[in-house]
């Protein structure tokens, strides 16, 4: 059993769940992930210094700010995780590779190597265990349309070039929900380049939200990628919310 003394997270770390109008009657819930930059005090930031952890291999870039405003907009409930995805990526099944990488996007993470089974199983128990466990109890209650917020780099470092998508909608089994919300994006803005399934695609030995949460449940549900230059500041935060919120809308008033 895990005592004061033995915890990764103690009392001068947040809390892993951050909980937005949890008492909201609107039957919609978003989730992000990657909100936070969080690294447990006693981790010593896993060796890394603080401008490597605030860029996209320590977080989803404007995510958080884009659900908070979705959630202000729509009146609806909202679940962020504060730790950052290199502490544990609370996105992948516990028995991934990657859970807790020791490299990432060519950056050597000191801090993730040679961990013991007790170390994994700690981040599991304390960050990743109460988040998936809030999103569970959240969806259940009266959820008719589940959302994952993320956000994704312009350029990856082993593939130079830039990602054309401005915004992508990741499914597998309910396409539906991911093409509605792109259909109605695409009257809004005709400038911008959608897709489904890009630049990612969903499996269950790399993914959890929506095998896990939006499958399992049977609640129509996308994961929606937002490429990150276009929500790094406040005012394209403020629009892609709007932009979001607005589709959500439109699913939301003529359901299938």
């Amino acid at each position: 059993m895990l005592t004061p003394s033995t915890l990764l997270v103690r009392g001068v770390d947040p809390d892993p769940v951050e909980w937005v109008n949890p008492g909201s009657t609107v039957p919609v819930l978003l989730v992000c992930e990657h909100a936070g930059q969080v690294v447990p005090r006693n981790l010593d930031r896993l060796g890394l210094p603080d401008d490597v952890i605030g860029e996209h291999i320590g977080w989803d870039i404007g995510a958080a700010a884009v659900t908070h405003a979705m959630a202000e907009n729509l009146g609806c409930a909202a679940i962020l995780q504060r730790y950052s995805r290199i502490v544990i990526d609370c996105n992948r099944p516990t028995d991934a590779d990657d859970l807790i990488p020791e490299m990432t996007d060519g950056q050597p993470v000191p801090g993730n190597r040679e961990l013991t089974t007790a170390d994994r199983d700690k981040r599991i128990a304390e960050i990743f265990a109460p988040f998936d466990a809030a999103v569970t109890q959240a969806r259940s209650s009266g959820t008719e349309l589940l959302l994952s917020i993320h956000s994704f780099t312009p350029e990856l470092l082993s593939t130079p070039g830039l990602r054309p998508w401005h915004i992508g909608f990741l499914c597998r089994q309910d396409t539906d929900t991911s093409e509605r919300l792109l259909a109605k994006i695409r009257v809004l803005r005709t400038d911008f380049t959608l897709a489904l399934n890009e630049p990612y695609q969903i499996d269950s030995k790399s993914d959890w939200f929506v095998p896990n949460h939006g499958e399992a449940s049977g609640i129509p549900h996308s994961l929606i990628e937002i490429r990150n230059d276009l929500i790094r500041h406040p005012d394209g935060q403020r629009e892609l919310a709007d932009l979001l919120s607005q589709a959500v809308r439109s699913i939301l008033e003529a359901p299938c």
